[in-house]
Parts: structure tokens; sequence; C-alpha cells
């Protein structure tokens, strides 16, 4: 394929793309399809989307063929930077204007043009940004979600070109119908925040942050593990899409427990644990009647994100969740915990580990590590420690990205 025209199955694969992005549920997955089909669309070498963050442009979405593989691009999602919105920078430009504008290149744009360059990203990644396509992500209302910027045009040969008209035609019309399941993503994460938030009002460690932590944590892990198991790269990004925002939802049945235990700054007692374990009977409760992918992952990362891998978590094996009096007996072990909650289980306690509480400090990174791998085997499932531990590049920049008490170095 070359870049002098384009493909009638490109039109096919838009209106493909645009079905499989209303079937996923998280902003981050429709972002990475959004950007992955643009780009094959346009042929081009990398790109970004910003998402419109109050009165600011925040980078949300990075691809880099050059520069990244598959796991080492993971940690860049996660860089925390914003753009003024104005017209002095490209992307700020092409939000005020709701214009899309294409570039031949990016160190030869006209003084009187009002925007430039930012050229700080090549200098320190060594990329040479060349060609620029850039363009407004906008519903059928006009409401501006973004911007989406693709970078390096190539031919057959991988020689930088600039963006045909074809691509600047098309790829408009294409992102301007994706801004609508942008915009249902970006939903879809709040309502769990403020879910969360609503929980955070009973039990103050119950933080915006340390959810969008554990989500992020544990879909990480998950696309690490399945990438090593060799699974289907469609199936990957549809659990990976569902296991970021079932996780986030661990503890809300927290809100079932009254206040003297969840704000007590003292151990527990034995009679006060027993209580507190009922949260994960609570909050499954929530979701008894589900409907969807979204509402099972959701009831069994609840109810089983504080089983073991030997055996002995809780709350065990629950013939009704709706009987008013509980016997907690029979804990499930290895295998027959739900993948999702496994997972769940390590990102929930390495967080709860490294943050500042009021009843303890952070712990060290080291200190961390070495209890975690302590417990693969018995706490945590071998498998997801291993791919946990193969991303602490990309676990670091999480937990820099939703700080708050963190003990991560600088």
């Amino acid at each position: 394929m070359t870049n002098e025209y384009l493909p009638p199955d490109n039109l096919y694969t838009i209106l493909s793309t645009l079905k499989e992005l209303n079937n996923y549920k998280d902003v981050d997955a429709i972002l990475d399809k959004l950007l992955l089909e643009a780009r094959k669309i346009t042929q081009a070498d990398a790109g970004s989307i910003f998402l419109v963050d109050q009165n600011k442009l925040k980078f949300s979405y990075i691809q880099n063929n050059t520069l990244f593989d598959e796991i080492k691009g993971q940690a860049e999602l996660y860089s925390d930077f914003t753009i003024a919105l104005d017209e002095t920078s490209i992307v700020g430009y092409v939000a005020m204007t709701g214009k899309t504008i294409t570039i031949k290149d990016a160190y030869d744009i006209p003084l009187d043009l009002p925007y430039t360059f930012n050229r700080s990203f090549d200098q320190n990644s060594g990329y040479k940004t060349t060609s620029i396509l850039a363009i407004p992500l906008k519903t059928y209302e006009s409401k501006l979600v973004g911007v989406m910027e693709l970078i390096n045009a190539k031919d057959a040969k991988g020689k930088v070109i600039a963006f045909n008209t074809f691509s600047q035609a098309l790829v408009p019309l294409f992102a301007n119908n994706a801004s609508l399941a942008i915009e249902k993503g970006m939903m879809n994460r709040e309502l769990i925040l403020r879910m969360m938030r609503m929980a955070q009002l009973r039990d103050p460690a119950e933080t915006g942050v340390h959810v969008q932590r554990v989500g992020a944590y544990s879909a990480q892990i998950y696309q690490q593990l399945a990438i090593k198991r060799k699974r289907p790269a469609n199936e990957i990004k549809r659990t990976k899409d569902l296991i970021r925002l079932a996780s986030m939802l661990h503890d809300i049945g927290k809100i079932g427990i009254q206040d003297c235990i969840l704000k007590k700054t003292s151990r527990l007692t034995q009679k006060e644990y027993d209580t507190m374990k009922w949260h994960t009977i609570h909050g499954a409760r929530l979701f008894e009647n589900t409907t969807s992918e979204l509402d099972l992952m959701s009831k069994e990362i609840i109810l089983f994100h504080h089983e073991k891998w030997d055996g002995t978590g809780y709350p065990g094996k629950i013939v009704n969740l709706n009987a008013k009096t509980q016997k907690m007996e029979q804990p499930w072990k290895g295998k027959q915990i739900p993948l999702a909650a496994r997972i769940t289980a390590l990102s929930d306690v390495y967080d709860a580990l490294a943050s500042k509480r009021a009843y303890k400090e952070p712990w060290s990174e080291e200190k961390i590590l070495a209890r975690i791998e302590k417990e693969s085997g018995y706490h945590f499932d071998p498998e997801v420690v291993e791919a946990f531990l193969d991303i602490q590049d990309v676990i670091k920049a999480i937990g820099n990205h939703y700080h708050d008490f963190l003990n991560y170095p600088d």
C-alpha cells in the first residue's frame, strides 16, 4: 500500500472499528483502538490523543512504532502533562478553531502562523517528527472531546511523506464518529469514580486515586500475563478493557460496614475483622443480577479479591448472597479463584503497602517487592506475581501519574 490513494477496504475497516469501539467500556481501550486504526489508515508511524480537561488539553494516549515496543510504550501512557487550551500549540490551535490541519514539515512551519511545533519530545527521545495531521475530536453536537495528532505518514518503502488528501478527508469523519465512544468511555469511568466518592464518605482510605491506581495496575498486569500466555490480541483488548473498570469497584461493599470499624485507626479486633469481611458480600450483592460482562467481572472481583492462592482467604464459598447470615468456610484456592480477582488482589495489596494511611507510613519499594515475592504461591498466584515484576517501569509510571501519598522516589 502506498500513501497516494485510500483503498476501498479502509471504509469497511472504519465501519467495523466504529462498531467495535461502541463495545468497549473504558476510555483507554477506546483511545487505543481509535489511534491504532487511524494510524493504519494513514500509514502513520506515531500518534497521540489529548482530551479536554476543564480549560486545558490533557495528554491521554500515545503510540510510536519507532520508539516503543508492545511493553515499553505502556509506561509512556501514564506521562503526566497538559497543554494550554489556546492557539499557540498545534493541538491547542486545532482545539480552539475546530479545524483539521496538515503539516508537511514540523520544523518548517511558516512564522506568520499562530502556532509553533514543540520540539521537546524529539529532543528528549531522539525521534524526528516531520509530517503531522491534527484532527479535532467532536461529537455530533459539535462538543469538543479532544484532539488526535497523527505523525509521520510513510510510503510503501518506509519513507516519511506528507499526509495525502484522502487521509485529510476521511480520518476526521472517522474521528468524529469515534468521539461519541470516547465520551461514553469517559462517562463510564466517571460514574465509577462517583460511586467510589460515595464510598469515600464512609471510608477515607477508599480514594479516587487509589481505585484508579488499582484499576490501572490490574489492566497492565493482565495484559502482560495474557501476552506471555499468547492470548489473541482481541481477547486481550476486550478483557483489559473490562478489568480496568471492574477492579476499581473492588471495595465498594465497604459502604455496608459501620463507621466505627471503617474509620478505626488502630488494629481491628477479631470480631471487627470478621464484620469487615462482609464487605465482599455486600459489594457482590450490588451485582447479583448481572446484565453484562462488566457486571459479572465486577461481582467476581468484589467477592473473591480477598481469597488467597493457598486457600486461606475469605469469604469462601457462598451459596446464597442474600441470606441474612453467612457461614464463611471452604475458601477458594488456586485457579478456582477467577483470574481478574487474583490480579486485583495483588494490585490492591501493592497499593495499600505503598500508600500512607492514618495507621501506617508507606513501605519502601524494596520492602514491598520482597513481601510480594515472599507471598508468591501463598497469598498470590505465582504467574500473576511474575507478570507484575516484569512491568515495574509501568507500575511506577502509574503510581506517579495517580499520586497522592505514594512513597515513590523522584
